[in-house]
């Protein structure tokens, strides 16, 4: 798995991510994922390059997304393929964290 990060303007964070969200790849990006998430108030995480989606990575996303809200900020999953989406979807996690399907919609999703 592998996680890269970007800045864009609004001091919004953009997390791509690329590869298998299963217990190897989850393990590889965990503590940068945190450590990404960790002081930001916007962040967008880019799953269009993830192609599948375990338990522990929905944990990841969750424990992140429970930590920025914490702080009174707000993260996005931008366009994860429809497999992906659909693990999303039947674990419920689309109602806890929103699901974009561009990057203007997300961007917005998160100022606001």
């Amino acid at each position: 798995m592998q996680i890269e990060s970007e800045s864009l303007e609004g001091g919004i964070l953009k997390i791509n991510l690329t590869g298998r969200m299963d217990v190897q790849g989850t393990q590889e990006i965990d503590l940068k994922f945190t450590g990404y998430t960790a002081k930001q108030s916007a962040v967008i995480v880019d799953l269009a390059a993830v192609n599948f989606l375990a338990s522990i990575g929905i944990r990841t996303l969750l424990l992140s997304a429970k930590a920025v809200s914490q702080r009174g900020g707000k993260i996005v999953l931008l366009n994860p393929d429809s497999n992906v989406t659909k693990i999303l979807e039947m674990a419920g996690i689309d109602t806890l964290i929103p699901i974009s399907r561009s990057l203007e919609e997300a961007r917005l999703a998160v100022a606001g």
